[in-house]
């Protein structure tokens, strides 16, 4: 009994021992709690986002549910704001996507983040990166299918 508790023990030890390393990896030297998996390299001065617009088509064909049919499609010109505590140009978008039972919810304003001009995330609390945005039509956003 001692023995199997000896080599139970060793074990629990080796896992733990053997997963530190690993968990070093999750971490990052500037003290921030989010991990991404983008190549970012944390400057103040980011390249400006090219071809955004297209972009944001790419990625909104995949995040909505159904994008056929979108309504009210307007876009801000990408500004750079402070996002997790680092310069990012955000780009504000704003939308009214068809539901599952064909109605429409209110259009929803969501930024859209780019790191080294990529586009990065959305986020869905937007109200702070585009307070006082200026939206101009993205009929793009509306002529969008499968």
């Amino acid at each position: 009994m001692k023995q199997l508790t000896l080599r139970t023990s060793s074990k629990l030890a080796a896992i733990v021992l053997l997963s530190m390393p690993l968990a070093g990896c999750l971490t990052s030297d500037d003290g921030g709690s989010s991990t991404t998996f983008t190549d970012d390299r944390g400057v103040a001065n980011q390249p400006f986002p090219d071809r955004y617009r297209d972009q944001i088509l790419a990625f909104m064909r995949t995040y909505l549910n159904n994008p056929v049919g979108v309504r009210e499609g307007g876009i801000a010109e990408p500004v750079q704001r402070t996002v997790g505590g680092r310069q990012r140009y955000v780009v504000c978008l704003r939308y009214s996507a068809k539901e599952t039972d064909g109605n429409y919810r209110p259009a929803r304003e969501r930024g859209v983040l780019f790191v080294d001009g990529r586009l990065d995330r959305i986020l869905d609390s937007a109200a702070e990166p585009c307070a006082g945005a200026s939206y101009a039509a993205f009929p793009d956003l509306e002529k969008m299918s499968r």
